[in-house]
């Protein structure tokens, strides 16, 4: 028998997703937004690029402005209204202290009791798709900046601008594994996610010839179901929890 999957930790009040372009956290962890921020959750994000390199007909100072737009419109829908662009170039984000810097910062900056990153590994789907360079970057660097966050003595120059250590980081769920620990039900924010998704409509049109909210219902439907089977025949996003 499959192993089922525990439900998200719920005693915590702030969480901060980090991921690497406008769009990572539509497809499917934006439901799971929804629902915490109807239950009096902050949720905050923030990205590391501003997918400026993502839309081969739009020259990247235009699809910056462009993606940081719909990034916000998206966020909204499901409740966040801080959202922060880090400015890694697109595409080419490196893993190294510059990152893990930008992103203890922000750590530290928002406090957050969760983090939520994205698939560090090298595959997706069981190593049926490569994963891209910059969210293998983005997941380990959110990973290795949580605990650089919580020691004064690993960029001190933090420390130096006001940003005191911050060691109340509980849990960093990471969506988008391929190894599952914990669901969050998809069902109460499942409309919200949907359209949050949609609000990338540039984005979308460029990469598909399918209806945009086709496109959009069949990717939550694809990324909400995967996980049902170990979380009571409910659809759902599927978060490897790493507790610390």
């Amino acid at each position: 028998m499959t192993d089922q999957l525990k439900p998200m930790p719920e005693d915590w009040t702030r969480a901060l997703a980090v991921v690497a372009h406008p769009d990572d956290l539509e497809y499917g962890c934006a439901a799971a937004v929804a629902h915490w921020t109807d239950g009096g959750r902050d949720v905050r994000y923030v990205l590391a690029t501003r997918g400026e390199a993502g839309i081969d007909t739009v020259a990247p100072t235009e699809c910056s402005a462009l993606r940081e737009r719909e990034q916000r419109a998206s966020a909204a829908v499901v409740g966040v209204t801080e959202v922060e662009f880090l400015d890694h170039p697109d595409g080419v984000v490196e893993y190294g202290p510059a990152l893990r810097r930008d992103i203890a910062a922000a750590v530290r900056r928002h406090r957050p009791e969760l983090v939520i990153t994205l698939n560090h590994r090298e595959t997706w789907a069981g190593g049926a798709y490569w994963n891209t360079p910059d969210h293998v970057a983005v997941g380990r660097a959110t990973l290795d900046a949580v605990g650089d966050a919580g020691n004064r003595w690993i960029f001190p120059e933090l420390t130096e601008q006001g940003l005191e250590p911050w060691n109340g980081v509980r849990w960093v769920a990471v969506a988008g594994s391929d190894t599952p620990t914990h669901a969050q039900d998809a069902g109460p924010g499942y409309e919200r996610g949907v359209r949050s998704l949609l609000e990338h409509r540039a984005y979308i049109e460029a990469l598909t010839d399918e209806d945009p909210e086709e496109y959009a219902r069949s990717i939550l439907h694809m990324g909400t179901s995967m996980v049902a089977d170990r979380f009571g025949g409910r659809p759902a996003v599927g978060f490897e929890v790493f507790s610390r």
